[in-house]
Order: C-alpha cells, then sequence, then structure tokens
C-alpha cells in the first residue's frame, strides 16, 4: 500500500521511495519516516541547526559569565533578549507559514542567522565584544527563529501522511536531542583550545550546512494558502480557532505552563553548576550531554509508539513526573547525583514536547496549522523570559532553591489540570 493513501493531497508523492531495497532498516518502526526524501532532508537540517544552537548556548553562557563576573542574572537577561522577540514575532511566523512557501522562509532565515554568528564571533575575536552586542544579536537571532520555527515544524505535516507524524516529530527532535548530547561538550572541550571566538566560527560553519540541506528541499516551494486579510486579522482568527478548539485550547495551556515553570533550568545550568558543583567549562558540557542522552532516549521510545492511545493522559502524567524529577535534580549536590538527575530531566522534557507538538499539528486544520503551531511556539518562547525572576530568585537564594519552586509549581499545575479538563482527557486521543 502507498503510505501516502491516507492522506490523497500530500506534496510530492516521488518524495517516497520503495521500502523493499530498505526493509531491514524500516524494520523498527521509529525510522519509518526515514522512506521519504524530504523528511531525511529536514531532519539532516534541523540536526546541523540544532547543534549550532546547542554549541552556542554553551558558548555564548561561558562567555556572558567571563564579561558579567558569574551572574545568572546576567544570562537570564540576554536569555529574555532572544525570547521576548521569539515570543510575539512567532505569530507573524505562523502566518507567514500558513501564505507563503515554507522552504523558502527557512532559507531566509537560517542565512540571517548564520550572518549574525559570524559577526558575533568577529566582535569576540576583535576583543571588542560588549554585554549590548550580545543583548542586540540576541533580539535579531530571537526575532529571525520566530519566522523560521513555524514553516519548520509545520512543513512535516507537508511531508508525510498523519499515520507517520508523530514517528517523524519524535524522530526529529531525538535528531535534534542528540546535538544536545555532542554539541555543548564538544563546545565545552574546545574552547580551552580554540576560545570562544573559534567556537563561534565553527558554529557559523555548522549553519551553512544547515542552510545547504534546506536548499535540498523540494517540499514547501508553493504555499500552503491564500488569504486576502491582514497578518492582524489572519492572527486573530488563529486565536479565535485555538478558543472554541477545547483541545487545542488545552494544548496551548500545556505548553505555556511548563515552558515557563519547566525550562528555567535550560538558562540557569551554568550558575546552577557553579554554584552546586562548582564546575568549569568541561563540567557543564558534560551536565549538558547527560541532559541531552536524556532528550534522545525518550523521544526515540516516543518515536516507536505511532499509535500510542490515551495521548492526553499520557502527557498531563508525563509532565508531572517532568516537574518532580526538576524538583530532585535542583537538591543534587554531586556529579554523582546530578548527571542521572538532569538525564531524567531531559528524558521527561523532551517526551513531552514531542507529544505536545505531535497533538497540535494532527488537531489542527491545513490551513490553520502553521498559526496553531505558531502559538505553542509563542508559549515556549516564555521559557527563557521566566528565567528572569527565576534568575532574580537565584540571585537571594541561590539557583538551586530557584529550581525547587520551579519543578513545584509544575507538579501543582498538572494535578489541577488533570482533574479539571475532563473533555481533554477524553478527546486529546
Amino acid at each position: 500500500m502507498n503510505p501516502d493513501s491516507s492522506k490523497p493531497d500530500c506534496a510530492d508523492r516521488q518524495n517516497l521511495i520503495s521500502s523493499q531495497n530498505n526493509s531491514a532498516v524500516y524494520m523498527f518502526k521509529a525510522l519509518t519516516p526515514l522512506k521519504y526524501i524530504d523528511c531525511r532532508w529536514l531532519i539532516l537540517a534541523n540536526f546541523a541547526s540544532f547543534m549550532a544552537i546547542g554549541m552556542q548556548q554553551l558558548t555564548r553562557g561561558w562567555l556572558i559569565l567571563r564579561l558579567t563576573n558569574d551572574s545568572p542574572l546576567a544570562l537570564s537577561f540576554v536569555t529574555m533578549a532572544f525570547a521576548l522577540p521569539m515570543t510575539f514575532m512567532s505569530l507573524v511566523g505562523g502566518v507567514l507559514a500558513d501564505r507563503f512557501p515554507k522552504r523558502k522562509l527557512m532559507i531566509i532565515s537560517q542565512t540571517i542567522v548564520t550572518l549574525t554568528v559570524l559577526l558575533l564571533a568577529t566582535l569576540d575575536y576583535l576583543g571588542i565584544i560588549k554585554f549590548w552586542h550580545l543583548i542586540l544579536i540576541g533580539i535579531v537571532n530571537g526575532s529571525v527563529v520566530a519566522v523560521n520555527m513555524p514553516s519548520r515544524q509545520s512543513i512535516f505535516s507537508d511531508i508525510l501522511p498523519e499515520n507517520d507524524l508523530m514517528s517523524a516529530i519524535a524522530l526529529n527532535n531525538s535528531a535534534t536531542n542528540s546535538t544536545r548530547l555532542v554539541g555543548p561538550s564538544l563546545a565545552g572541550f574546545l574552547i580551552v583550545f580554540i576560545g570562544t571566538s573559534g567556537v563561534f566560527y565553527l558554529i557559523s560553519v555548522i549553519h551553512l550546512l544547515s542552510l545547504f540541506f534546506l536548499c535540498m528541499l523540494k517540499t514547501g516551494k508553493n504555499a500552503t494558502g491564500k488569504s486576502k486579510n491582514s497578518v492582524t486579522d489572519d492572527i486573530a482568527e488563529g486565536f479565535r480557532y485555538a478558543k472554541h478548539n477545547p483541545v487545542i485550547l488545552g494544548l496551548v495551556l500545556l505548553s505555556l505552563v511548563p515552558a515557563v515553570f519547566g525550562f528555567p533550568y535550560v538558562s540557569l545550568l551554568p550558575a546552577w553548576a557553579r554554584e552546586a558543583l562548582d564546575a568549569h567549562s568541561l563540567g557543564l558540557g558534560l551536565l549538558e550531554a547527560s541532559m541531552g542522552f536524556g532528550s534522545l532516549l525518550g523521544t526515540l521510545i516516543l518515536a516507536s509508539f505511532n499509535n500510542m492511545k490515551n495521548r492526553g493522559i499520557f502527557l498531563i502524567l508525563n509532565g508531572l513526573a517532568w516537574g518532580f524529577s526538576l524538583l530532585l535534580f535542583a537538591g543534587c549536590g554531586s556529579y554523582h547525583t546530578a548527571l542521572p538527575g538532569i538525564f531524567i530531566v531531559g528524558f521527561m522534557s523532551s517526551i513531552f514536547m514531542a507529544l505536545n507538538n505531535t497533538l497540535m499539528q494532527v488537531k489542527s486544520s491545513d490551513e490553520m496549522r502553521g498559526r496553531m503551531v505558531s502559538l505553542s511556539i509563542m508559549t515556549f518562547g516564555l521559557m527563557p523570559l521566566s528565567a528572569v525572576p527565576f534568575g532574580a530568585v537565584a540571585e537571594t537564594i541561590g539557583t538551586p532553591g530557584s529550581l525547587m519552586i520551579a519543578g513545584a509549581i509544575l507538579c501543582l499545575f498538572m494535578v489541577l489540570f488533570f482533574f479539571l479538563s475532563p473533555g481533554f482527557r477524553k478527546n486529546a486521543q
């Protein structure tokens, strides 16, 4: 049977290759989406892009600590500079993804990101880098990523039929999460030998590689829909659609609260590692790698369950486990407990985000998919913003105490949502 038979209008039927010559590879359900050529190129592009992002996050964090005398609040402000435009511009990115060719949008935005990293590397190399440079570059990158991500995520629905969608999204997340295993630890190692500027130059080369893979895509060359409305009207239409769809509204809430309370540890990890473990760049890289390995394993397991039942209930319970694991990790005081602790946090959070993304795309109509994905990205963009108040709390009571508060609030929300949303539990299958 043609895998596209469940979705007659799936773009580029030629992207589907015969599985007869690849039966040994595709015997695992998790690898089924790799039958689609464009799916391979897209996952490779995302792998390279997130490898660069992971390396940049650690290198930028190390540079900030060097410039600001180890201030966790400074880390939070630079992260906020990236997140604030991402939070609002993602809505525009969702409208653009529903109006214009996704492939072209991704190529343009990837080019801009590459140029900004080259600028950052040069400023650092010349020794004239200032804190405000990092703020400004963060604003530009956040705006560009906001336009990029709705297309980068929703294009999976153009490439694959629905029954392979969850496996594809989970497999893509596995590829990107694997970069958290390699990228930060590699950056931490290389900083010792070539400095932060050398690592930034390497990151720009990896971004160029991602750009090449995006250029190889065939799907996404045509606009997915036409609209005579203004961008503002289309954004408002997306909000109305989400408001009157209980499952979509529940998924937005399940993106918002975990983004605010579940992810501050990502931004504050460098400060936590220095405070709790007296870690250096290599030790921080090991923590990032352990988190990445947990994320990789979680999404690989999820990719094998494309016919999962009761996905809504599982999503809520997984969020509860995420909050509890963050609570335990915050109290770790040695590498023997911190490495497995951050592994579990990465494992739980990656499953949650991949499953939420899958349900958002499956439950959205074709003409609304870009905007609905942009709502998830908008709420996810609040994650770095939440690092500012938690960074301020960390300045007062310490980073471990701040992360404990975040984990406890996440647990409480998931318990309340479970009992107050019977409609979501019933319909989010």
